[in-house]
């Protein structure tokens, strides 16, 4: 019986824990997202946020300038400088 509690505490600290602190960090970014910000979604559509309403992110998809709606949860990160040299 303590072996079966040591193994549940061992694959919570190991698998768990680490998914619940790269989810709030995710929630935490796209909370933060504001216009002008450069931004990857999901899909790898890389672009520039023009607008940001409740829900929904608005893209300006470089070299056309092609606006897209994409819903808050499709962007998958902030792109930096560093990352599109």
């Amino acid at each position: 019986m303590p072996l079966l509690v040591l193994f549940m505490v061992a694959m919570y600290v190991l698998l768990i824990l680490p998914n619940q602190r790269k989810q709030k960090k995710w929630q935490e970014m796209l909370s933060n997202l504001k216009s002008g910000d450069q931004v990857t979604t999901n899909g790898g559509m890389r672009g520039t946020i023009v607008t940001v309403k409740d829900d929904v992110i608005v893209l300006k998809i470089q070299p056309d300038g092609v606006k897209l709606e994409f819903v808050k949860g499709a962007i998958a990160s902030l792109t930096t400088a560093d990352e599109q040299k």
